[in-house]
Order: structure tokens, then C-alpha cells, then sequence
């Protein structure tokens, strides 16, 4: 009997309208995690070792040694680093998607976005305080005008916009890595020529606590990112027509909402994010461009998206979550003796759990149905007795 009410409390948090946003997506952790952990025993590896390894890889954890002037402080800012474009790239995933629209086409709007900003400030020799804002606007435009674009063909000609983001993917790596050959490769490594310290988005070699610490800009950006786009779709009307064109586009379109033209701003919206997510990968982090090598984040950011139940606070949690497999995946190769591929294999166990969100939430209210039907027919089983009349109630007759 208590186990019995201890599973519908269960289904009742995953089919709350409340929880749901938060029981889904640690449901769909929890899941990862066991599955994840069955995989590493069946490699003859201890799973929590393993976790333990990610967690030291991003600084979270004391590794066991440090090289001469690292530290914990160097593995954290390098996990800042990463973390940057994550949330700026999922950020970017959830405007579209809050629209009804999927935006397959961040890596592609990424490696344009960091490709144009080097190119144009990285090496004109600015100085940094007119660098890096330009850095920033150049990764705005760029990206904006692609998912603009992406907008005007699905708005115009109906094109779907994951057929035109697939195809300007293959376009932009293409594209930046004939320039990239042609003009701005590296002799040495082939890629693409560094971007000059002053308009990288991170500053390199900050003694922090005798540390030497990369300090991201981006990570203010990813902040104030949160703070914009959750006051849009709280706040706003225009963040309610999108909302509304994203649930039901024809009953928008017949209360007055211009669909089309909000369909082409939510995707340039979700363009610019992804662009700030460029600069601050290639202009910040990584800083250099491989040919024809679109950048895994614009992928990993759709299951950060999902995990984070597609909020802009949501996908805080999500974005930390995911990036400290990533990050940390070097570290726990080395340990464990592994590929560090199992750390794309988690994220795409997470990404598989977390789609299957509106699934667990259909089971648990088609659970709490069945017990409240079962609670009604027991209810109308049970026989009527009619109430006894006490001793004392009766009258004698003189």
C-alpha cells in the first residue's frame, strides 16, 4: 500500500504543471547516469571513479597533482570557458524552439560568426578597448543574418528550416575553409591563424591566487543572455506571440499575430545567440578555426536545450551539467584509460532521455487516470447501508 502511494506521488511530480520542469529532466539524468554506469562496468571500470575523474577534469574536485603554476582555479576558469558558448549556443536553440522552430544550424552559424570576427578585427590591430566590442557586434551580425536568412526562405518559399540550416552548415564549412587555406592558415598547424590578445574574448595568464587562470568574457555575456531572454518571454508581448506561434501558428495568425515576420525575427534572435556563442569559442576559447570542422557544441546544445526543459534558467543547470562531461572528458580518459568518447556517448544518452520527457510525463498521467478510475469504481462497488435508528430515537406508545 505504501509503495502504491509512493508511485503516485511520483507520477503526480512528473504530470504537475509546477515540478514537471524540474522531476522530468533530473528523471532523465537519473537515467543517463544508470545507463552510463552499466556501460563503464561492462569496460570493467568503476562508474564512480569515473564521475569523480569528470568532476576534478573541470575543477570541482582537487586533482591528485597539478603541473607547475596550475591549479584547481585554472581547471574552473577553463570550465568557465567552455560553459560560455554552451549556454549562449542552447540559448539560441530555445528562442527557436519556443517558436515552433528548429535551429539544426548553430555550429554552422558559430564557425561563420568566429570565422568573420577574426578575420576582420583579429588581425587589424586595434587596441582592446575598441576590439572586443567590435568582436562582439561582428558575431551578432553575422549570426543574426544568417537566421534571418533561414527565416526569409521558410517564410517565403515554406522551406523547412532544418532542410536550409543542414544545407548552409555544409555551405559555411566549405566556404571558411577554402578562405581559411587560401589566406589564413597557419604554416605550422593548418588552421586558422590565432586571433591577436586583444580582441580575444578571454584574457590569458591571470595570476589568480598564484594560479594562471584564462578569464572568459563570454561568461558575463551567457549572463546577461539569460537575464534578456527570459525577460522576453515572461515579460513581453512580443515574447507571447512567439510562444503563441510556436504552439499553435494558425490560431495566432487568426487573432492577428503576424506569423511570418515573427518566424523570421525568432530565428534571427536565435542567430545572434549563436553568433555571441562563436566569438566567444573561436575569439575566446579555442581561438583558432579547423577547416571543415563544424564545432560538436551546436549539436550538444539542442540536448542542453531539452534537458533544461527548454527555460533560459533551465538550461544554467543543463549547460554546467553537459559541460562537465565535456570538459572534463580529457581528464577522465587518462585516468580510467578510456576514449574520451564516452563523454559524447553520455551526452547523447542524456539527449535521447531528455527527448523522451513528454513521453514519461503521458505514462504518469495515464498512471494517475487509472487510479482515480479504479478509486471511482471501487466507490460505486461499494453496497449502500442505510443508517440504523438508535434504541433511544423510538417512541412508546401510552
Amino acid at each position: 500500500m505504501r509503495k502504491t502511494q509512493e508511485n503516485h506521488r511520483f507520477a503526480a511530480l512528473l504530470d504537475s504543471e509546477k515540478w514537471s520542469g524540474i522531476s522530468i529532466p533530473i528523471l532523465s539524468l537519473v537515467l543517463s547516469l544508470i545507463t552510463a554506469s552499466v556501460m563503464l562496468l561492462i569496460l570493467g571500470k568503476n562508474p564512480l571513479t569515473a564521475f569523480l575523474s569528470f568532476l576534478q577534469g573541470s575543477g570541482f574536485v582537487p586533482k591528485a597533482s597539478y603541473g607547475g603554476g596550475a591549479g584547481m582555479l585554472t581547471d574552473f576558469f577553463t570550465f568557465l570557458n567552455v560553459l560560455a558558448p554552451m549556454m549562449l549556443a542552447s540559448l539560441g536553440f530555445i528562442v527557436a524552439f519556443r517558436a515552433g522552430l528548429f535551429n539544426i544550424g548553430i555550429s554552422g552559424q558559430m564557425m561563420a560568426s568566429g570565422f568573420l570576427a577574426t578575420a576582420i578585427i583579429g588581425y587589424s590591430g586595434m587596441n582592446a578597448w575598441a576590439a572586443k566590442p567590435l568582436v562582439i557586434l561582428v558575431g551578432l551580425v553575422a549570426g543574426g543574418l544568417l537566421g534571418a536568412f533561414v527565416g526569409f526562405l521558410k517564410y517565403r518559399f515554406n522551406i523547412h528550416e532544418v532542410v536550409s540550416t543542414i544545407m548552409l552548415n555544409y555551405i559555411i564549412s566549405y566556404l571558411t575553409g577554402f578562405f581559411i587555406n587560401a589566406r589564413f592558415a597557419d604554416p605550422l598547424t593548418r588552421s586558422m591563424k590565432i586571433c591577436s590578445n586583444e580582441a580575444r574574448l578571454t584574457w590569458t595568464n591571470v595570476q589568480i591566487a598564484g594560479m594562471k587562470c584564462s578569464v572568459p568574457l563570454g561568461i558575463l555575456l551567457a549572463a546577461a543572455a539569460v537575464v534578456v531572454v527570459k525577460f522576453i518571454f515572461d515579460k513581453t508581448v512580443f515574447g507571447f506571440e512567439l510562444r503563441a506561434v510556436g504552439r499553435n501558428p494558425l490560431c495566432a495568425k487568426y487573432t492577428g499575430i503576424k506569423v511570418g515576420r515573427r518566424i523570421v525575427v525568432a530565428l534571427m534572435l536565435s542567430g545572434m545567440l549563436a553568433g555571441l556563442a562563436g566569438v566567444t569559442y573561436y575569439c575566446g576559447y579555442y581561438n583558432t578555426i579547423v577547416p571543415k570542422a563544424l564545432s560538436s557544441m551546436g549539436y550538444d546544445a539542442i540536448a542542453v536545450a531539452l534537458l533544461g526543459n527548454s527555460t533560459p534558467i533551465g538550461c544554467i543547470f543543463a549547460s554546467v551539467l553537459i559541460t562537465i562531461f565535456q570538459n572534463g572528458s580529457n581528464y577522465m580518459s587518462s585516468t580510467l584509460g578510456v576514449a574520451k568518447e564516452i563523454a559524447s556517448l553520455i551526452t547523447g544518452i542524456l539527449l535521447l532521455f531528455s527527448s523522451c520527457g513528454g513521453y514519461f510525463r503521458y505514462l504518469a498521467h495515464r498512471k494517475l487516470e487509472a487510479a482515480r478510475d479504479a478509486a471511482d469504481a471501487a466507490a460505486k462497488a461499494e453496497p449502500q447501508r442505510e443508517p440504523a435508528v438508535p434504541a433511544s430515537g423510538m417512541k412508546e406508545d401510552k
